[in-house]
């Protein structure tokens, strides 16, 4: 799908089967999510932009490369939590926003009951982090709301998505870039993921 990446680096996919498991508890889960999420961001910031900086070594002065933008991380409430911080330890400078959303179970409309963001996004690389695209209505609310602080190069780094969701995002978000460990096969009557790995915010707390 264009603007999707599908993540099969063995790794990756080696700890989402273990999140995938009914059997896995949810201290497991927390440490597993915080590990593929390290693994996944790799990926999702490949494309960075960078500059050329001088720097000395301890023989030798030499030119490096840092990153040339400021770096955002918005986990989507609550599941996105559970990814947050191993992105924050690679990227340790990195601000970090919240959003939180919650779906109606009647309509499966995504409704804000939390924001927290810099309050200008322009000239900043934004990362979304949410493990689940289900339905595409919580990506597609919290993609408007980061367009109305001027975010323009969003990248959404996500563990599971459906194509259905998919579909949605895309064609009402057309810029963002998806990264993602699977593409599943379909959502249920319930608009959950199939097979999904079930509810992420209740494994990762244990309610």
């Amino acid at each position: 799908m264009k603007g999707v990446t599908v993540i099969t680096h063995p790794l990756v996919q080696h700890n989402l089967t273990r999140l995938r498991d009914e059997q896995t508890q949810p201290q497991e889960f927390r440490r597993v999510l915080s590990e593929v999420a390290a693994l996944m961001i790799y990926e999702a910031t490949r494309t960075f932009a960078t500059e050329k900086v001088s720097v000395r070594t301890p023989l030798a002065k030499t030119t490096g490369k840092r990153l040339s933008r400021e770096v955002v991380l918005v986990p989507v409430l609550r599941a996105g939590l559970g990814m947050l911080d191993s992105i924050l330890q690679l990227i340790p400078k990195a601000r970090v926003g919240f959003i939180g959303l919650k779906r109606q179970e009647e309509t499966l409309e995504a409704q804000f009951y939390h924001k927290s963001l810099p309050k200008d996004l322009r000239k900043r690389e934004v990362l979304l982090i949410d493990p689940m695209l289900a339905t595409g209505g919580s990506t597609v609310a919290a993609m408007r709301l980061l367009e109305e602080l001027g975010a323009h190069d969003v990248r959404l780094v996500n563990l599971v998505a459906s194509p259905e969701g998919i579909r949605h995002v895309r064609k009402h978000c057309p810029t963002i870039q998806i990264f993602t460990a699977a593409i599943d096969a379909k959502l249920n009557e319930r608009g959950f993921i199939v097979p999904g790995l079930g509810d992420a915010g209740d494994r990762l707390f244990g309610v």
